[in-house]
């Protein structure tokens, strides 16, 4: 018995149904909003239990304090209130020292050199504060808190938008750091949604600078030893 041969016309398949237009700009929209948000949430997630309130933060030797900007001889309001945190973190015995960085790219811009008049002037002696003339970002913070000036332990303190970003920069960068924010952002609602929303795209950019390039900061310099007295104790 001969089997029929077959014709050579293709049987047509099943046609599946083609999505629509708006299922498809849905889809890519949902895709780049992950794409962009998996970062935040990422560094978010992998902070959580290192993001404390001032009164239940562990103690550590210094606390960092980053930058935000001067106006003159005076502190932004935002970095004043990162000031008063750490001021008051001094005095409650929860650290003995204080490391301001910030920019100082400039003869007439020593936003460090404010910093630290600003705690001097609010009980802070001179001698266990810090000076990082080239904190020109968090990662060079970060990065030249451990390398120069020896950190190890730290309170990092800013305000609560950036603090996830901040705390993992630093323990990526090898300080066991706790993060302690300030909350008095919503005083500032125009500035602060402007910071964060850049917060999305900086995030994206600390995982980059952490886990793939790990450059240096664009100055490192000799050690510095003034903080040596009041790091002593992680050593003992």
């Amino acid at each position: 018995m001969r089997l029929p041969r077959p014709s050579g016309r293709r049987r047509p398949g099943v046609k599946l149904p083609r999505p629509s237009r708006r299922v498809v700009v849905a889809a890519a929209l949902v895709a780049g909003i992950a794409a962009v948000a998996g970062p935040t949430v990422y560094v978010a997630a992998q902070t959580d239990r290192h993001r404390y309130a001032a009164a239940a933060v562990p103690a550590a030797p210094v606390a960092i304090v980053l930058g935000a900007g001067i106006r003159g001889d005076q502190p932004t309001p935002f970095l004043a209130r990162r000031l008063d945190v750490a001021i008051d973190l001094f005095r409650q015995g929860r650290v003995r020292g204080l490391l301001m960085t910030g920019d100082n790219g400039r003869v007439d811009h020593d936003e460090v050199g404010v910093m630290a008049a600003y705690a001097v002037a609010n009980g802070v002696p001179a001698d266990v504060i810090g000076k990082d003339h080239a904190g020109f970002d968090t990662y060079d913070s970060c990065y030249r808190a451990r390398a120069i000036f020896g950190v190890r332990r730290a309170i990092i303190v800013t305000q609560n938008f950036h603090l996830a970003r901040a705390t993992y920069i630093c323990r990526q960068l090898g300080v066991e750091a706790f993060g302690v924010g300030d909350d008095t952002a919503a005083d500032w609602p125009g500035p602060t949604r402007r910071y964060q929303a850049r917060e999305v795209l900086a995030t994206a950019q600390a995982l980059l600078e952490t886990q793939v390039l790990r450059p240096e900061p664009k100055f490192l310099g000799p050690r510095e030893r003034i903080l040596d007295r009041v790091l002593a104790s992680e050593t003992e």
